[in-house]
């Protein structure tokens, strides 16, 4: 079940959230979508828009929804022209066949699966798809494993601890088997800016004041001694984003 202290969590930090969370790369979004532009695009959890912005930036018209409405204004701020939707992924304000895909990023593990998926067949039209996009840190590089460890330990929560990261196996038999695909992007931080990106996670806004203190303390220290990043004002978090695919019969 879906932890619903943590999924609404976000809202508090909207503008954190939009300032540190990686985009997604666009060749990702491109082949989650599956056709060319423009397409009819719903960005379900659309969150601050990061997607949202993603899919309008290669061409596509795209309707964000969205349950917090911190999130939702946030959106609207960022995003000139498009004004999100309030809704969830279990209950979207469109009409049956409307969109040609269902895009969904980092909120898809916030949903009722079987309720989302079922939700997609409604609005989607033949051959249409359904997409989650997922942003996860390379532990394969040292550094980044460090990061992941501190925040595991005094956070909680976990890290990829696989090649593969974690799968769809598949959105219903309404769709045909789910496609995978990975790229890689990188983005550039300060360590004043990792510090504001793990701000923005789930476990550490629902942790107390002094487990935050604490968290943003050892983020601090790490940047300083670890040999990769001590005395660089800015370095490279590289990321693997992973797409999951499934088409509607």
């Amino acid at each position: 079940m879906v932890d619903q202290s943590h999924a609404l969590s976000f809202g508090v930090a909207a503008e954190s959230y939009d300032r540190y969370r990686p985009s997604y790369p666009e060749p990702a979004v491109g082949w989650a979508v599956g056709r060319p532009a423009p397409a009819e695009v719903l960005d379900l959890g659309a969150g601050t828009g990061i997607l949202t912005r993603v899919l309008l930036r290669v061409g596509h018209r795209v309707t964000p929804v969205e349950p917090d409405p911190g999130m939702r204004a946030r959106l609207d701020a960022a995003t000139p022209g498009t004004v999100a939707r309030a809704g969830s992924a279990e209950r979207v304000p469109l009409p049956d066949g409307s969109v040609d895909a269902v895009v969904a990023g980092q909120a898809y593990h916030w949903f009722d699966h079987p309720v989302a998926h079922a939700e997609g067949v409604r609005l989607l039209r033949p051959g249409g798809t359904y997409a989650a996009i997922f942003n996860h840190r390379d532990e394969s590089v040292g550094w980044v494993a460090a990061l992941t460890a501190i925040t595991v330990e005094l956070l909680g929560g976990g890290g990829v601890r696989s090649s593969d990261g974690p799968g769809i196996d598949g959105y219903g038999p309404e769709f045909a088997p789910v496609e995978r695909n990975e790229f890689r992007h990188s983005v550039t931080l300060t360590p004043e800016a990792l510090v504001g990106m793990v701000s923005t996670r789930s476990h550490y806004l629902t942790a107390s004041p002094e487990r935050q203190r604490e968290v943003a303390d050892a983020i601090r220290e790490l940047t300083a001694s670890h040999p990769d990043l001590a005395g660089r004002e800015s370095f490279a978090l590289p990321y693997r984003t992973l797409v999951f695919r499934g088409r509607r019969r």
